[in-house]
């Protein structure tokens, strides 16, 4: 009607214009990326999203121990793991995404894919230190990997894993390189173009420790191939 307020699809902060029309638009609610922000600035926006969507979780990723500690001053029930931080009830999951990691040190960048594939409504298996070093060991996984609608693949150093579990299993790969290694990984960038040219086929690559996009990425597929088996929200 003419003379009514508009909704912008936004709240102004101030200091960010937080994006409340996310969840209309792409069925996923806006994430909090920590990094740069002041604690204060990360529960005011976390804030903003419960109120604006109240039955979905708020994530927080590359969130500091001081940021962490305002987050669960805030809501004391937040789930942390890592740098990533839940504030609400996670939805009920559809499909299943394998999480993979070559070695412990890339761990963080695994939980933070594991948590935001939870986040955007998907179930999630773990397989964890199966480098290549020792190529039993994700032999064994085999099944695991079988099983699941999509496998996140996690490696640092030489980035050779993704490629393996590609040429194991005919389960999609989204291959994650991190910045572990020596001075001539430099920083990932190895592991990067190692992913980049794997000759395994059905392998896609994120950013170098981009376990964010990879979360969003396999929980998006997987939710989409079990569509009806959980009535959403």
């Amino acid at each position: 009607m003419d003379g009514e307020a508009r909704d912008p699809g936004y709240v102004d902060l101030g200091f960010a214009r937080v994006d409340t029309d996310r969840l209309s638009r792409t069925g996923d609610p806006e994430v909090v990326y920590a990094a740069g922000k002041t604690p204060d600035e990360v529960v005011a926006v976390v804030g903003t999203l419960r109120a604006a969507a109240p039955h979905r979780p708020a994530l927080v990723t590359r969130a500091d121990p001081a940021t962490v500690a305002a987050v669960r001053s805030r809501w004391p029930g937040a789930q942390v793991e890592a740098t990533t931080v839940v504030v609400g009830e996670l939805p009920p999951a559809r499909g299943l995404v394998a999480v993979v990691t070559a070695g412990t040190s890339d761990a963080p960048v695994a939980a933070e894919a594991a948590t935001t594939a939870r986040v955007f409504g998907a179930d999630v298996v773990r397989v964890v230190d199966v480098g290549v070093a020792g190529l039993h060991r994700v032999l064994d996984a085999r099944p695991v990997l079988q099983d699941a609608d999509i496998a996140i693949v996690v490696a640092g150093m030489e980035g050779a894993l993704p490629s393996v579990v590609g040429g194991l299993v005919g389960t999609p790969v989204v291959a994650v390189p991190t910045s572990v290694g020596y001075g001539a990984s430099f920083g990932g960038l190895s592991a990067l173009l190692g992913m980049l040219n794997s000759c395994a086929a059905g392998v896609v690559v994120c950013n170098i420790d981009n376990g964010f996009g990879a979360g969003v990425f396999a929980a998006r597929i997987a939710r989409r191939m079990h569509a009806g088996a959980v009535e959403p929200r």
